[in-house]
């Protein structure tokens, strides 16, 4: 208890002394952080080396601190951990909502009349408490671990800061778990160390396959996006293609399929695409009902792949218009892909829009919308 309670009051010193810093200088809270650990870190080692010069220094048990005794703690270390943990998850839980405005939305918090300061060294002292409570099992220097690996682990599972907490909660849990047990089964393995690797290992897989910002369903969405656009540009092409040769028929309302078949040497030339990649496309839009094939070198259009196309053109065609003449981008620089143009701007905007494209460009005309006679969505 005596050593702990020097512990708290160290890190009650440098909390001080990092608010202070930052606070009445121009220097930034992490720079204050990195130099209070520093000078900290370095007396902390000087007056280790002191200690244990001492006749009495080794009975202080300084290195367990360091590197953690998880496999030797006493009952009593174990209900002190406990009262300890109890006390911080209480305090947590009674005042979540005003951590949470605290850490998201300081200003917003001053604004409204909160304590900020005074809650800011409550936050600051549950964190000296977490990490002095936390000496003895892993130690001085992976004790820094268990704070940050969990709920940098759970962030890649969820988007909500209450299931962030649990899951983090979980994840130190287990982690700390299968670190004891296989310290227990295996000898000579530090337990602090194991309980750090496993928890590596679950941040690891929290990586890999979480379910809202994990590499693999990033990637996944991200190929996703990048099919359906290339498929939006076939279409697009298909189109355009065809309304250069006769407009009557793409911007009429039979919706039947063309009987001309458009060559892919066309496509892939309009789009500057190899002719492997616009047979791959055209494939995919053939098991989608987009297109049909007659022959390998040529493809066109079944009605759902018409409406499809229609749809995407008209948006493509007041989306950007929309951006050039009303939000000051200029052509070169307006996006080629758009969404559904009736979901973001207002119906008179749309119909002056339609207006304006048809006095510039005559050429360039809009095809009806599929939303307001039908039409099928993607």
């Amino acid at each position: 208890p005596g050593l702990l309670a020097g512990a708290a009051v160290s890190g009650i010193a440098g909390m001080l002394c990092v608010k202070a810093i930052a606070g009445r200088s121009k220097l930034k809270e992490d720079a204050a952080l990195g130099i209070v650990l520093s000078v900290f870190f370095g007396l902390g080692i000087a007056l280790l080396g002191i200690v244990q010069k001492m006749k009495q220094g080794s009975a202080a048990g300084l290195e367990s601190f360091i590197y953690g005794k998880t496999a030797s703690m006493l009952a009593s270390d174990a209900m002190l951990l406990a009262i300890s943990a109890l006390v911080i998850v209480t305090l947590s839980l009674l005042l979540f909502k005003e951590f949470k405005l605290l850490c998201f939305d300081e200003d917003f918090a001053r604004s409204q009349g909160w304590p900020v300061r005074w809650l800011d060294l409550l936050l600051m002292l549950l964190v000296v408490g977490v990490t002095v409570t936390g000496l003895q099992s892993v130690g001085l220097i992976l004790v820094i671990a268990l704070l940050l690996i969990p709920p940098a682990a759970a962030r890649f599972w969820t988007e909500q800061l209450w299931a962030m907490v649990v899951l983090a909660a979980g994840i130190g849990a287990v982690g700390c778990w299968l670190g004891a047990a296989i310290s227990a089964l295996v000898p000579d393995i530090p337990a602090g160390a194991v309980i750090v690797l496993s928890l590596t290992v679950l941040f690891l897989v929290s990586l890999l396959f979480g379910s809202a910002r994990g590499a693999l369903r990033r990637w996944y969405l991200h190929a996703s996006f990048k099919r359906r656009i290339e498929m939006h540009h076939l279409l697009r092409a298909m189109f355009e293609w065809y309304e250069q040769r006769d407009p009557a028929i793409v911007h009429g309302s039979t919706g039947l399929p063309f009987q001309v078949a458009a060559p892919v040497d066309d496509l892939a030339r309009m789009r500057s695409w190899s002719h492997a990649a616009v047979q791959h496309l055209v494939g995919r839009a053939e098991k989608s009902g987009w297109m049909i094939r007659p022959s390998r070198n040529n493809c066109r259009l079944t009605p759902r792949g018409l409406t499809h196309a229609r749809r995407l053109v008209r948006n493509h065609r007041l989306w950007e218009l929309y951006l050039i003449t009303h939000a000051d981008i200029a052509p070169s620089h307006v996006d080629r892909d758009a969404d559904q143009i009736e979901h973001i701007l207002a119906p008179e905007m749309i119909e002056k829009l339609e207006s304006l494209l048809a006095s510039r460009y005559p050429h360039l005309a809009v095809p009806d919308s599929p939303h307001a006679s039908g039409g099928e969505k993607p």
